[in-house]
């Protein structure tokens, strides 16, 4: 479970909901890339309180890169928004540029998807395409904000300098489960980038981390794939808990169930793209 977000600057956190409220007013009609996190759920909200529900299309891609949880969760909550909802398949690793994992894996990935949901606003009405990024997003090596910027698909939380601990405090009030949810990535982000993408990778992540989670609920964790190996990542604070005698014993057991030969501990903690610091 994520921490409290600290306690907003209530004047300025007014500011920016005036300001993200501006414009979504001026979009008119939208079609969100909706994941079903904690920025696009928060997004998604916003659009229908601003919009109404009618001009609002939550657009989910379903593919090898995403968890099932994650897909559960975005139709369990476009479902309590009373949300228009539309699952998009596609298979990224069609995409030799996607399947390759090399580091400018996401700008290819993004492009893809959101030339193929702008393919789907436009049938749906001509809707403006619009992303989840938040403001602190601008910190980390995020190659798909490029695509986003070439197409012309907007963010509307980071044009109003919303923050994830903003985003997380207004979650928190509008009454949205997502609000402390563990930040979420695509399961691309858990292999070394320079190894080929395999579903075969993807599902043995996805099945690490669903078991990880099990044992360790709402933590932010991750499962970094340099297989045989598995490096598990987990919160500072967690760090002297997990190596208990029978908590150690259940993650490897569970972990060596996925495929894994070696279950490894990062001494340094969970950190955000941590396999993006080959290249940064």
């Amino acid at each position: 479970m994520a921490a409290n977000p600290p306690p907003p600057d209530n004047l300025d956190l007014e500011a920016k909901l005036n300001q993200l409220r501006a414009i979504l007013q001026s979009l008119g009609a939208v079609a969100l890339a909706y994941s079903g996190g904690v920025d696009s759920s928060y997004l998604l909200a916003a659009c229908i309180d601003v919009l109404g529900s009618e001009r609002v299309l939550a657009l989910t891609v379903d593919s090898p890169l995403m968890s099932r949880a994650e897909l559960r969760t975005a139709r369990e909550i476009a479902t309590q928004l009373g949300a228009r909802h539309q699952v998009v398949t596609i298979d990224e690793l069609a995409l030799t540029d996607v399947r390759a994992n090399r580091p400018d894996r996401c700008y290819h990935c993004k492009r893809a998807r959101f030339e193929t949901l702008a393919t789907v606003a436009r049938a749906a009405g001509d809707l403006k395409v619009i992303h989840g990024e938040n403001a602190d997003d601008r910190f980390d090596y995020r190659p798909g904000s490029a695509a986003a910027r070439e197409l012309r698909v907007r963010a509307p939380l980071a044009e109003a300098g919303m923050t994830k601990a903003d985003i997380r405090a207004l979650s928190r009030q509008r009454g949205l489960p997502t609000w402390d949810h563990p930040a979420a990535a695509c399961l691309a982000s858990r292999i070394p980038y320079g190894t080929a993408l395999t579903r075969d990778a993807l599902e043995r992540v996805e099945q690490a981390e669903a078991a990880l989670q099990a044992l360790l609920p709402g933590q932010q964790l991750r499962v970094r794939d340099h297989y045989p190996i598995a490096r598990v990542e987990v919160p500072d604070g967690m760090l002297e808990r997990i190596v208990e005698p029978s908590l150690r014993s259940a993650i490897v057991e569970r972990l060596h169930a996925a495929g894994y030969r070696y279950v490894t501990l990062d001494l340094e903690g969970y950190r955000m793209g941590s396999l993006n610091e080959s290249i940064t």
